[in-house]
């Protein structure tokens, strides 16, 4: 077993500035090259604080001011237009990036990537759905309209 500290969020594993302790394999093959975690050591305590004081600050001050923005993110669903071909697949994918500028766009507030998650890829026109962490007790569910742009 490895002991790791988290640099972002990992569904179903921790927060930012978390420190965990998982399978060798999995931090050595996919937490550490992908950036998400770095080994655990004496150290790094100052890291961890530094990074738990960027998560509390990337996160919505109030409870209320997250619960009054998934509302407004479960109420209608978020329009995207991207670029497809004849049968309705698309020329690449829906990124989170994406996710994030189509909600900017719809005027229904400001989210961060990294608090988006996709079901799975988006690759076709259609409606789809996403998640989106507002805080540690509040996740919103996005409902995406995938439309083929003219």
């Amino acid at each position: 077993m490895s002991k790791l500290i988290l640099t972002s969020e990992v569904s179903g594993l921790g927060s930012a500035g978390d420190v965990v302790e998982v399978r060798n394999g999995y931090a050595r093959n996919y937490l550490i090259p992908q950036g998400f975690a770095v080994a655990w050591s004496r150290g790094g305590e100052k890291q961890v604080e530094q990074l738990r004081s960027a998560r509390a600050a990337r996160e919505l001050a109030t409870l209320e001011d997250a619960q009054a923005l998934k509302a407004r993110l479960e109420s209608a669903p978020v329009k995207l237009s991207v670029k497809a071909g004849r049968e309705g697949r698309l020329f690449g994918s829906v990124t989170t990036a994406d996710v994030v500028a189509a909600v900017a766009a719809a005027g229904l507030g400001e989210l961060d990537k990294r608090s988006v998650e996709l079901t799975s890829p988006i690759k076709a026109i259609g409606e789809h759905e996403a998640t989106a962490r507002l805080r540690e007790d509040v996740v919103a569910q996005l409902t995406l309209q995938v439309v083929a742009a003219k």
